[in-house]
């Protein structure tokens, strides 16, 4: 698939998910406001990395093999992990123009990712694909452990909402299903990124 399909794909996937009923429903449902992020995140913002990758991937920024992959992977941990501290997620559930910025922050910092990770600058492609997997891995790694402390959690972490849930989910079952949600998709989607990076990185040309 060509890169300009793949960006107007991922455009497309995108809109739908910021004009579709999830954003409606965030105010009532922590799951909701959890299908949102990952919809973004986990699918959506990967295939239009894909489409951006090729087109960028001779750009100075992409020399770095160890700085650059460290600071993309920790500003995206402090995005995702700060937006999901009890005070800002509020925010985001009662606040529209907080919500706009939250959703714009993770795009941001998840396409940062996923761009880095996928770009292959030539005459280092083995090499920028094992720092992608490793950046890959390790934004697995943290959305894994978050969604299993949101899911595992003995109690409602986020207070006053989903009293409501459209889902007709109490408030601590839709916890869990959003917790679930983080780990299916957001984990397992990163991961699976990864391990295609490792494997692109120790395939060997066919002998002629």
């Amino acid at each position: 698939m060509s890169p300009r399909v793949l960006i107007g794909l991922g455009v497309v996937l995108l809109i739908a998910a910021w004009a579709g009923p999830l954003p409606r429903l965030v105010p009532e449902s922590f799951a909701a406001h959890m299908a949102l992020h990952m919809g973004v995140v986990g699918i959506a913002v990967p295939i239009l990395a894909a489409g951006l990758a090729p087109l960028v991937a001779d750009h100075p920024l992409f020399r770095s093999q160890l700085a650059l992959p460290i600071a993309v992977s920790l500003f995206d941990l402090v995005i995702v992990w700060g937006w999901h501290t009890p005070a800002l997620h509020h925010a985001s559930r009662t606040s529209g123009w907080m919500l706009t910025y939250e959703q714009a922050s993770f795009a941001i910092a998840s396409l940062l990712v996923w761009v880095l990770a996928l770009a292959a600058p030539a005459g280092r492609r083995e090499s920028a694909a094992l720092a992608g997997a490793l950046t890959l891995f390790f934004t697995s790694m943290h959305m894994t452990l978050l969604g299993a402390l949101i899911g595992l959690a003995p109690r409602p972490i986020y207070p006053g909402h989903a009293h409501h849930s459209p889902f007709g989910l109490s408030q601590m079952a839709d916890q869990q299903v959003g917790g679930v949600i983080m780990l299916a998709i957001g984990g397992i989607i990163y991961l699976l990124g990864g391990l295609t990076l490792v494997a692109r990185a120790l395939r060997r040309p066919a002998l002629s």
